[in-house]
This record gives structure tokens, C-alpha cells and sequence, in this order.
């Protein structure tokens, strides 16, 4: 048969492509099916396009706040629809280098909706239109969708109500903006309309922001982001929308509030319907499809990887998940592991961590200390972050002193927990970390100052 591949994947995301970009680099013979944009909604509608805006934005509050640094400049302004322009440039010149990697690793990239028909003794069938694909293995990366709750009145609002994809398609900078969901997309939405003139509200139902994450730098960051002008309700239910109009329960009071725009942020859902899933009976669990430490799922030759494992919904841990499935079927002996999986916020200070929480740490009976220091203690921080403040975290086991988590808030933590990530994978102790040279003067340096702080 013409169109029998050795691997056929669905979903041409950070999981799908990657994991199609080393497949076919390895001399499988591969056909990724993706019924939008290759790159997925991370290129497209997530990752991507939200950290060009957040840079303009950044760059529009320093030019505000030259005048800490020492220099002059009058009449700043900024244009969103140049802002929007560059964007989808940026993702235009991204999907096209996807494309060509994908070319260049000979594999086949089939643009529509793929259905999954059956699994017979000769592989797995797969149809689009009508064309038949039959594939000796399947790698499901159909991603996930936003999750939109069933709040009365929130689908008879109209074009005032966006969830991040309509966010990222706005002419124009709203005057004021709620945002349901203080998580990680709540927040960084919350931080690029603030800083470009927004008067933002963030309404959570939890009582702090970001989940997940450390919680004594999540309290730090939202003092710092109410001190820049945005507005938090946390412990409050929202019960309804009226048009511009929210109404939310907080301490037993109902409170209503208005806003040219309403952005819903609280979470995404696996995409696990409408591409024949149930055809071969793949097992699901809480929402996702259920796999094991190699990707696998109940079904033999079947497997999944990224957002619609319903796991670690990040993309980074997608295009690992990809490649642990490729290395496990080219011969190698890979699992995937997820104690060191970096978390960031991209908002404006940015927040960053990796391995265990206080918390998560407190919550799995393990012994530890902790250590930390503002981020003033590395002095290329202050040279480049007049009147910004922060802290870097680091938790090591009680006994060993390996490193279990490292947490960092203030720029550019984005860019330094990779080196925390490699320390907790390979189990590094306090006295190892102590003797690696870091350059000077770095903001890294946090880190090295931290592990001398115990």
C-alpha cells in the first residue's frame, strides 16, 4: 500500500512535530496530519504570539521608565496594530521554518481532519476525506482546547467575552479588561494590557494566584503586579455575566463590576472527541488519555504525547513526551520523567520554578531546607533592574542536600531555570553546585550566591 507509514501522528503541535521532526530524521516513514496551522496552538495562538506581544509591551514600560536608567525620552507612545502586525509575522516566519523542517526530515504533512477508522492486523487505518492512511504505529497529539465554564449569561454576551485566542485578534488596547482565572494565562494577559493602559481586574476563585507554583513567590508576584495597577479578587466565584457587566460572590457578598472586555482564562480540556478515538478503544483517565511512563497507551502500537494526556499541559513537556514515544521506537530504552519540569510565567517581573514546592515538598513528607535571597544579591540584577525586586529559592533534601526545586521571581528568570532543570535531573548536590564558575556579572549568579545561603 502506497500510504502505509511506519508512524502516522495527529497533531502537528510541540508534541506532533517534533516528535515527527526525529522520527523521520531516524529513516521512519512518517505522516503527520494536522487540520489547521502546523506548530499547533502553541505557535499559533499560545506560546508564541503572547511572548512577541508581552516584548513589545515590555519594551513600551522601560521606554516609560528611562528615566530610572538616566536617559530622556519624550512623547512615547506605542501602535497595537503594529504590535499585532509583528506578531503575526513572527509566527508566520516560525510556521514556515516548522514547514521546512519537516520537508527536510522527509516527512509527509497532510493538511484536514483525520479520522482514526479501525486497527487491524496490518495497522492502524486512518482516513481524511477520502484518502486512506494505514500506519503500523499511532501517536495521538491532538492538544487541548480552551475550557469555557457554564456561566449563565457569559455565551449571550457576545464579541465582549474572549478567551485567548480572540485576545490575541484585538484591533485595538481595551480601556478595561476582568479576566476570569488568575493562572498562568490569566496572568500574563493580565500583565501585557496592564502595561500597555488597561485597567485590569483578575478574578480567581482559589485564594492566590498561579497554582501550582511557589506559593510565597505567587503572593509576592501579585503585590507587585497590585502595586502596578492591577486589580485582584481572589476567594471569588463568579455567578454571572450580563454583557459588560460580572457578578461575583466574595465572603458571603455579591459584588458586580464592568469592563469593555471580559477575557475567560480557567484552564484548557484535553481534545479527545471527534477523530475516532473510540474506534480502538484507548483508555481515558480524568478527561485525558491515559498513558505510561513511555507514552504508551492500553492499546498496543498506540500512543500519546502533550496536552491531550491531560498531564503537564506545557509544550516543553510536550516535545519531550514526543521524543521519549520516537526514541522508544528507534531502539532506545527512554521514560519520561517529570521531576524537573520548568514552569514560567512570562508576565512582567517573570516567574519561574521547577521541581518541588515548599508545599509539594511539605505534602510529600520530605525532610528538607530551604534557602533564599533577593534578587539584589546578584548586581548585574540591580544594574538592569532599578527599583525591581525579587527572589530566588532554592530547596534541598535535609539529608543528601540534592536539589529538589528552585524557584525564581524577577528578570530573567525565563532564562536561568534551564540550569536548575539539569541540577535536579542529574541529582546534584549543594557541595557539586558550589564549585561550577558562573560568568560575572550575570543575574545567574543568584543562584550560586542561593547555594552558598544554607
Amino acid at each position: 500500500m502506497e500510504n502505509k507509514f511506519d508512524l502516522a501522528i495527529l497533531g502537528g503541535g510541540p508534541a506532533g512535530y517534533v516528535a515527527a521532526e526525529r522520527a523521520g530524521d531516524r529513516g521512519l516513514k512518517v505522516v503527520l496530519f494536522e487540520k489547521s496551522d502546523i506548530g499547533g496552538i502553541c505557535l499559533n495562538e499560545g506560546c508564541i504570539p503572547t511572548k512577541t506581544l508581552l516584548y513589545s509591551a515590555k519594551l513600551y514600560h522601560n521606554a516609560l521608565n528611562a528615566g530610572r536608567y538616566g536617559v530622556s525620552a519624550e512623547g512615547i507612545t506605542f501602535d497595537f496594530q503594529k504590535m499585532m502586525a509583528r506578531k503575526n509575522k513572527v509566527v508566520k516566519k516560525l510556521v514556515l521554518g516548522v514547514a521546512a523542517k519537516m520537508k527536510q526530515n522527509n516527512v509527509l504533512v497532510v493538511k484536514g481532519e483525520a479520522y482514526i477508522e479501525n486497527r487491524t492486523a496490518n495497522g492502524i487505518r486512518i482516513r481524511v476525506d477520502e484518502t486512506e492512511f494505514l500506519a503500523v504505529n499511532l501517536l495521538i497529539c491532538t492538544g487541548s482546547e480552551t475550557f469555557v465554564p457554564k456561566i449563565p449569561g457569559l455565551e449571550a454576551s457576545g464579541d465582549i467575552i474572549l478567551t485567548s485566542r480572540e485576545a490575541l485578534t484585538l484591533s485595538e488596547v481595551p480601556d478595561s479588561l476582568i479576566i476570569i482565572g488568575g493562572g498562568v494565562i490569566g496572568i500574563e494577559f493580565a500583565s501585557l494590557f496592564n502595561s500597555l493602559g488597561s485597567k485590569v481586574m483578575v478574578i480567581e476563585m482559589l485564594d492566590e494566584i498561579l497554582p501550582g507554583m511557589d506559593r510565597e513567590l505567587t503572593t509576592m508576584a501579585r503585590e507587585i503586579f497590585s502595586k502596578k495597577g492591577i486589580e485582584f479578587n481572589l476567594s471569588s466565584q463568579i455567578t454571572r455575566v450580563n454583557g459588560n457587566e460580572a457578578i461575583f460572590e466574595k465572603d458571603g457578598k455579591s459584588f458586580s463590576v464592568k469592563a469593555d472586555k471580559i477575557l475567560v482564562s480557567v484552564g484548557r480540556v484535553p481534545v479527545t472527541i471527534g477523530f475516532g478515538l473510540e474506534n480502538i478503544g484507548v483508555e481515558l483517565i480524568r478527561g485525558g488519555i491515559k498513558v505510561n511512563d513511555r507514552m504508551r497507551t492500553n492499546i498496543p502500537n498506540v500512543f500519546a504525547a502533550g496536552d491531550v494526556t491531560g498531564f503537564s499541559m506545557l509544550a516543553h513537556t510536550a516535545s519531550r513526551e514526543g521524543e521519549v514515544v520516537v526514541n522508544n521506537l528507534t531502539g532506545g530504552n527512554d521514560r519520561m520523567r517529570y521531576n524537573a519540569v520548568p514552569g514560567v510565567v512570562y508576565s512582567n517581573p517573570e516567574i519561574s520554578g521547577t521541581g518541588l514546592t515548599e508545599e509539594a515538598a511539605r505534602e510529600k513528607k520530605i525532610d528538607y531546607r530551604v534557602a533564599k535571597l533577593p534578587m539584589t544579591f546578584a548586581g548585574r540584577f540591580i544594574a538592569e533592574n532599578e527599583g525591581e525586586t525579587g527572589l530566588c529559592k532554592v530547596i534541598v533534601g535535609a539529608r543528601n542536600q540534592e536539589v529538589l526545586g528552585v524557584h525564581i521571581l524577577g528578570n530573567p528568570s525565563s532564562e536561568l531555570i534551564y540550569g536548575a532543570c539539569m541540577a535536579i535531573e542529574a541529582e546534584m548536590t549543594l557541595s557539586e553546585l558550589r564549585e561550577i564558575i558562573f560568568p560575572h556579572p550575570t543575574v545567574s549568579e543568584i543562584l550560586r550566591e542561593t547555594f552558598f545561603a544554607f
